[in-house]
């Protein structure tokens, strides 16, 4: 990516309820990945990427996120927002976001890796001059998921989770523009996803950009277990210059 100033929040304040007694001593941003931490991988991605500084919004054992990583991990500045109560991943994003500098801020959920290139998200969000735009991933059996539809490059709606044979998921990184937060009035704590997302698609300006990159969510046991195995593969960070 060409600035060198780009931002990102991770929602790392999760508590893993479907995989709770598979580690319940952590954050699931921290769950036990290969010998390493999830988050590291996740941090590894937007290393490559030319993130060069993040936002961990925590909660649930955030002393444990801020221990291991400190103020800096692989030449990003690392700093924090943290919950006091749960505030959902809107109310977390709205918090974090009072933190950024930049007007266009990633935005990645902690327990999903979604192997892309940063600069073609960003650069689809800028040109379409979106307020959120989110990166889809084509998949398979979809029942878990839900699905969005598409026209123009627009997210239009979003359909419930079904037994569709394949369809486009939220990726589980979007790029907002930070403005967003002073035009629209949400409670404390909100959703992201059934608040923001779903309710207002076609209200204001949600983009969907198609990506093909290796995913992953862990927050079911079946994929936590596959992570141990394919994780490991994906390249290293890279610190930056």
């Amino acid at each position: 990516m060409g600035e060198p100033a780009c931002e990102a929040i991770v929602l790392a304040g999760g508590m893993g309820t479907r995989i709770r007694h598979v580690v319940p001593d952590r954050p699931k941003a921290m769950m036990d990945v290969a010998g390493r931490p999830f988050l590291e991988y996740l941090l590894d991605l937007m290393s490559r990427n030319g993130i060069a500084r993040t936002v961990l919004a925590t909660g649930h054992l955030h002393d444990s996120i801020q221990r291991h990583f400190g103020t800096g991990w692989r030449g990003m500045e690392i700093c924090y927002s943290v919950e006091d109560t749960p505030l959902g991943t809107g109310g977390a994003t709205w918090k974090a976001l009072r933190l950024a500098t930049r007007d266009d801020v990633f935005v990645f959920n902690g327990d999903t890796f979604f192997d892309i290139d940063l600069s073609v998200l960003r650069d689809f969000h800028l040109s379409l001059g979106a307020d959120i735009t989110l990166a889809l991933k084509p998949m398979r059996d979809i029942l878990r998921y839900g699905s969005v539809a598409l026209k123009d490059g627009q997210i239009v709606g979003f359909r419930e989770k079904s037994k569709t044979a394949e369809g486009l998921i939220n990726g589980g990184i979007y790029v907002i523009n930070r403005r967003l937060t002073g035009r629209m009035a949400f409670p404390e704590t909100f959703s992201l996803e059934s608040d923001l997302l779903e309710k207002m698609a076609g209200a204001i300006t949600i983009g969907g950009s198609v990506q093909e990159g290796y995913f992953i969510d862990i927050g079911m046991p079946v994929d936590y277990a596959r992570a141990q195995r394919e994780l490991p593969l994906r390249p290293p960070g890279q610190a930056l210059k």
